[in-house]
């Protein structure tokens, strides 16, 4: 049985972090970064990051929303420079469709949700400190 859920009178907002997180749908395993800012020379970091994971001679399949870092020229044109990657675009208001989004959401249940964090870092620390097994 699960204890009753707590919620403090007075909400202290210490902060959001940005996460960018990506998936390995066969094995489940979930590579998150906390970014300093949610834009496109960020995002592109964060693949240049991915592409380091996976061996050279895989291919890439990215399913992307349309979000303004994802759709913007200079990621696009990373795109471009990067043909192992092949990108599928999820439908506007459908990121649902996207898995990752179900590892977001498993997090915000275990992590965020009801959450009492002192600081950001506080907040980042248990973030990066959950495991999530499929």
């Amino acid at each position: 049985m699960n204890p009753p859920a707590r919620q403090e009178f007075e909400y202290r907002r210490h902060g959001t972090p940005s996460l960018v997180a990506a998936l390995d749908v066969r094995t489940g395993e979930v590579l998150t970064e906390v970014i300093a800012r949610n834009n496109a020379a960020t995002f592109t970091a964060f693949l240049d990051q991915v592409d380091r994971a996976i061996a050279p001679g895989k291919e890439i399949h990215v399913v992307l929303d349309n979000g303004s870092s994802r759709t913007a020229k200079h990621t696009k044109a990373w795109l471009a420079a990067h043909p192992r990657r092949h990108v599928r675009w999820t439908p506007p208001h459908a990121s649902w469709l996207n898995q990752v989004v179900l590892f977001f959401s498993a997090l915000t249940r275990r992590v965020v949700r009801h959450g009492d964090f002192a600081s950001r870092d506080d907040l980042i620390a248990k973030l990066e400190g959950v495991r999530l097994v499929p």
